[in-house]
Parts: structure tokens; C-alpha cells; sequence
């Protein structure tokens, strides 16, 4: 297959993943895992971790339901085109539109590419069970797993024993070496070669074999591995820290989101590594691609490019691209980023807070976390002088006048605004504030941003 030099493993792409993912080849993604933005009704704003990147995330779906299955569906048909025939893709979803998003992709792996709906339990208790409320504490989210092919991709995983399960099933001790073990029987009900031998004085029960050749029966005798009981049949040792553990159930209540810890990027949807991890081993092998749609703060592709996956990051904000790729570099991985906004036509089309979040990056500053009475002031350069930033053309004089105020009361002597373009009256007020009240307000037009890759505020000494 000659793959287009657009589709590059170990790639950040800033865009609509309809997009993206509908210039990939055909049958070029071994494992997806999609974890969308979940059919609520919310507004909210979030502070990245590093205090300097503030996000709004804001309620793209005004319909209905319809329309948000919609939107999902133009996707998740993208996605099933790009998967491998032994590929793998789990869907991410929450209580409002799983089931819906269940029936969207039935229509496209069919009955038999459906594997498991996985209940992941990411909480303990929730507070909107609190007195007055009238439904049942939500307190998992569901993981629909399904595959392209029945050749799929599979390393059983498993989990530790329950405390309670070893007492029960390990009640026997090693007197030398102290270890928990259980026994199993050495018979078959049918002959494999000679295995009706007698061994040691024992034969196996009426209308049964040995399930082993004497030569195995003699291994295991010399490794301590056979017991005997009062009438000296052999049994099976099987001891507990010899045993994998538990298959993996479709119940995970063992990973919590409390545990991100040093993992946490201030992303509000962010899932721990773990949960990422136990995915990644089951379902994809070392060099596999793995391909997350809806990327957020890059969890996913962190834990393949730890695992030793090529992984492909997707995400439609531009600052949650900024923040995937400072978390890959620190990981030292060769990463891209493609698809960045660098045009003047693009800036103009990204919501108002991701185009604060392009602005004050590019000055080295730091975003207001101020939600709400900010003065004007949307976030600081790295000196600490307030920055204002206009997504418009021709700035004119009260903008200027307004920013003016806001530094007066932030007691500071000089200020950042950057917009498309200033009118005259903006220049005009920018030097009757130099002048007659020593207040210094520098304008940068995007056009100077986009020329100048390290854009920083021009200072002089006081």
C-alpha cells in the first residue's frame, strides 16, 4: 500500500477528525479508541493544569439527541473505514447516548463485530444522589468494544485473585517454602498414548487415564509439584503465585480517576493511564497504530508510545494540540503537529477562547482565570503586563480607551492588544495615553503574530 505522505504514525492533526481521517488510506489503523464529547446540555470552563492555558468547552449539540447521533455517525464511519480487518475500536461513551451510539455501531460492524459493552465504574459515590434527588447515583461509564474481523487482535489480560477467592480456593501451604497452593487432578476421561501406567502404587479412578505421560509424572514428582493424599493418589500443585490471575471481566471497578495524580493535565474528561493501558495490551501489539479521534490532553497516545505503539492524536482545539505535543516532547517522542491554524483566514473561524489561548501563546503569556469580571484583561505577558485580545478588524478608540481603564486599575504602566487591524482612532488614542498619562499600550495586528514566530512584547527599561 503507498500511503499519501498526509498519513504520518506518531502525528498530531489539529482538526474535525471527519477530516482528517477521510485523507488516511483505507485499512491503516490497527486499534481506535474514540472517547467523544459526551450529549449534555452543560457550559463550562476549565483551567489547564499548567496555569497557563484556559479552555472553554462549550455545548455543541443546541438539537436534539438526532442531532448529535448525526454528528457522531459521519465520524464513526470514517473510523471504521481507516480500522484493519483484524482491528479493534472501543467507543467511549456516558449514560446520555450510549445506547444510541450502540445502534450506530451495530449498522456498521454488524452482530458479530460487537465483543463487549465494558462497564467501567469511575466512581464510588456521587453527590447528585444528595437529599432531593429522585434516580440512582451514575457512577460508570460504558466502553463498547468491537472488532472489523473474527482474526482480531487479542492478549488476554487478567487481574489479581480476590483476598477472599485465595482463602477460599489456596487453603493449603507449602510447609518449605511457605507458598499458597491448590490442587487439580491428574486424570483424564480419555487416553492420550499410555496413560493407564501405574504410578507408585496408584492407578487412575475406574474408566479414567492419567492426563500425563510418565515421564511428565516423573518431572513434576523431582519439582515438588505432586501431593498425595491418604490413599496415595497424586494431585496436582498448583501454586498461587505461579497463576496468571483472573481472566479480565467486562466490569472494571478496579482503576478510579482519583488515581491520575502527576498524571493529571487540568483536562475535565481526562481517563487515567491505566484505564488507556489495560485497552492498549489487550488489543494491539508493538508497532501497532493506535488512532484517538478525539484526542483531549493525549492520554491515549501517551500510554501507546509508552507501550511501544505508532499512535495518531486528533483533536479539533488547537490548544488541546499544544498541550498533546508539550506531553509527547516530555516523553521524548518524535512527534508532528499538522493542521495548526497559521492563516489569517483560520484564526478568524476558531471560537474566541481558543483564539486567546493561539494569541497569548505565541507572547510567551499566561491566559486571566478570570471568569468573569476581568477588567478587559484576558490573560498577561511573561513580564506580567495585561494583555487584551480582540477577534475583530478595525479596533477603534473606545476599545483602546476601555483597555486603558483596565491597566489603570491593574496599576500597571503598559499593556498588550492584539486584534486584525486598528482604525486610526485607536493609534491616535495609543499615543494620547503615552503622552499625557505615561501609559504604554503596545498594538499587534495577527498579521505581525503570524510573521513573527516569537512574538513577545517590546519593553523598554523604566
Amino acid at each position: 500500500m503507498s500511503v499519501p505522505d498526509y498519513f504520518q504514525p506518531n502525528t498530531i492533526y489539529c482538526g474535525d477528525c471527519k477530516e482528517v481521517i477521510g485523507k488516511f488510506p483505507d485499512g491503516s489503523i490497527d486499534l481506535i479508541y474514540a472517547d467523544p464529547p459526551f450529549f449534555s446540555n452543560r457550559h463550562y470552563e476549565v483551567i489547564w493544569g499548567d496555569g497557563y492555558e484556559l479552555r472553554a468547552f462549550e455545548d455543541r449539540w443546541k438539537g436534539k439527541i438526532e442531532h448529535y447521533i448525526g454528528w457522531m455517525k459521519e465520524r464513526l464511519e470514517k473510523c471504521y473505514r481507516v480500522l484493519k480487518p483484524n482491528g479493534s475500536m472501543y467507543l467511549h461513551c456516558d449514560w446520555h447516548a450510549s445506547h444510541y451510539l450502540k445502534v450506530e455501531m451495530d449498522s456498521l460492524f454488524g452482530d458479530k463485530g460487537f465483543i463487549n459493552e465494558i462497564v467501567w465504574k469511575r466512581q464510588t459515590a456521587h453527590s447528585d444522589t444528595k437529599q432531593g434527588a429522585k434516580h440512582y447515583g451514575r457512577l460508570h461509564d460504558v466502553i463498547l468494544f468491537y472488532t472489523k474481523g473474527n482474526n482480531y487482535t487479542w492478549n488476554q489480560q487478567y487481574q489479581p485473585y480476590s483476598q477472599e477467592y485465595i482463602e477460599a480456593f489456596y487453603q493449603h501451604v507449602d510447609p518449605i517454602t511457605k507458598k499458597r497452593f491448590t490442587l487439580s487432578d491428574l486424570t483424564a476421561a480419555k487416553p492420550g498414548g499410555d496413560t493407564s501406567y501405574e504410578w507408585k502404587g496408584a492407578k487412575p479412578y475406574k474408566g479414567r487415564y492419567w492426563a500425563y505421560s510418565k515421564e511428565n509424572m516423573e518431572k513434576f514428582d523431582k519439582e515438588g509439584k505432586l501431593y498425595y493424599t491418604k490413599t496415595g493418589m497424586p494431585r496436582f500443585k498448583n501454586y498461587l503465585d505461579e497463576m496468571p490471575g483472573v481472566g479480565l471481566q467486562d466490569v472494571w471497578d478496579d482503576i478510579s480517576p482519583a488515581g491520575i495524580g502527576k498524571e493529571a493535565q487540568g483536562y475535565p474528561t481526562q481517563k487515567p493511564e491505566l484505564l488507556l493501558e489495560r485497552i492498549i495490551n489487550s488489543s494491539s501489539n508493538p508497532m501497532d497504530i493506535l488512532l484517538d479521534p478525539f484526542c483531549g490532553c493525549g492520554t491515549a497516545i501517551a500510554v501507546a508510545h509508552k507501550r511501544g505503539r505508532r499512535w495518531i492524536g486528533i483533536d479539533v482545539s488547537p490548544t488541546s494540540c499544544n498541550l498533546m505535543e508539550k506531553r509527547m516532547r516530555s516523553l521524548h517522542a518524535q512527534t508532528k503537529v499538522m493542521g495548526m491554524p497559521m492563516l489569517d483566514e483560520d484564526l478568524r473561524k476558531i471560537p474566541p477562547f481558543e483564539f486567546q489561548n493561539w494569541v497569548i501563546k505565541r507572547l510567551y503569556g499566561r491566559v486571566s482565570t478570570r471568569k468573569t469580571s476581568d477588567m478587559g484583561i484576558d490573560g498577561y505577558t511573561f513580564e506580567g503586563y495585561p494583555v487584551q485580545v480582540k477577534q475583530s478588524d478595525d479596533i477603534g478608540r473606545n476599545v483602546i480607551d476601555n483597555f486603558e481603564t483596565a491597566i489603570r486599575r491593574h496599576k500597571a504602566k503598559k499593556g498588550v492588544i492584539v486584534a486584525f487591524s486598528f482604525g486610526q482612532g485607536a493609534w491616535e488614542e495609543i499615543a494620547r495615553a503615552k503622552n499625557h498619562d505615561d501609559i504604554e499600550i503596545q498594538a499587534i495586528s495577527v498579521t505581525e503574530l503570524l510573521s513573527n514566530k516569537d512574538a513577545r512584547i517590546e519593553t523598554t527599561s523604566d
